[in-house]
């Protein structure tokens, strides 16, 4: 039985039922401890007991289909009925380099890029970036995003969650993209995207909400980066990579 029918089958049988990240090895008939957030939210929050079905994926590409078998205040045991690759990915791989911005716009950034296929994030400082973190608030920072990308694989279906790596600065970033195509927003050019071939991946380049400066731009062009302008209005830094992920994908991926 293909992955494809076991799932149509699953959610045949099951219809609507929560679908969590959990990463942890799927094998048919053997238990699954959720974690205690997962848990919290399914037994607390949705009030499902045991026997309840739901969906899991592992965070790698495959996704299970679980009955909760123990309910109890030390642990919550999920049996695993079946397991099939999960088949939300986009066939185009984007890298997207995305400005640290302040707030709640970094946290939308992610996500949406996250449900429009991304396939990792680095979060960058940049010279017009006002976002510095160091020490244990960066860490604090990734793993918040990390958590969001998670999220936003929950909700889109996707079964593989995108890194979004350690915040390093524009020109380190910069030395290591090795993709074929290349792109960063710049609304000055009046370079309007007009290619063709698909790529074999893409970095994209997004800078922050004062826009990269004449450095940045320099430095990325040097990199190999073509500048990219999305019309006549100018998009905030959130909106940016929404409107970019949906042009590449629209052209060289599944959208």
């Amino acid at each position: 039985m293909s992955s494809e029918t076991h799932a149509a089958d699953w959610y045949a049988r099951h219809g609507k039922m929560p679908r969590l990240y959990v990463p942890a090895a799927f094998v048919a008939g053997s238990d699954v401890v959720l974690p205690d957030g997962p848990a919290r939210h399914i037994t607390r929050v949705l009030r499902m007991g045991e026997g309840a079905p739901l969906v899991l994926f592992d965070g790698q590409g495959l996704e299970a289909g679980v009955r909760l078998a123990d309910v109890s205040r030390k642990q919550t045991l999920a049996r695993v009925e079946a397991v099939w690759s999960g088949s939300g990915e986009s066939p185009l791989s984007v890298h997207l380099g995305q400005a640290i911005s302040k707030g709640d716009r970094m946290d939308y950034a992610i996500q949406k890029a996250v449900e429009l296929g991304v396939a990792a994030i680095t979060p960058l400082y940049t010279e017009r970036g006002d976002v510095r973190l160091k020490g244990d608030r960066e860490d604090k920072k990734l793993a918040h995003w990390q958590a969001v990308a998670a999220s936003a694989c929950e909700q889109s279906g996707r079964a593989v969650v995108p890194q979004v790596h350690s915040p390093m600065p524009l020109s380190a970033w910069l030395a290591e993209r090795q993709e074929p195509l290349r792109l960063m927003l710049h609304l000055a050019t009046g370079n309007a995207f007009d290619r063709q071939d698909r790529p074999a991946s893409v970095a994209l380049l997004i800078g922050p909400e004062g826009g990269l400066s004449e450095n940045d731009i320099a430095a990325a062009q040097t990199a190999g980066f073509t500048p990219l302008t999305l019309g006549p209005r100018v998009l905030r830094t959130e909106t940016a990579p929404v409107v970019a992920l949906s042009l590449l994908q629209h052209y060289f991926g599944d959208l």
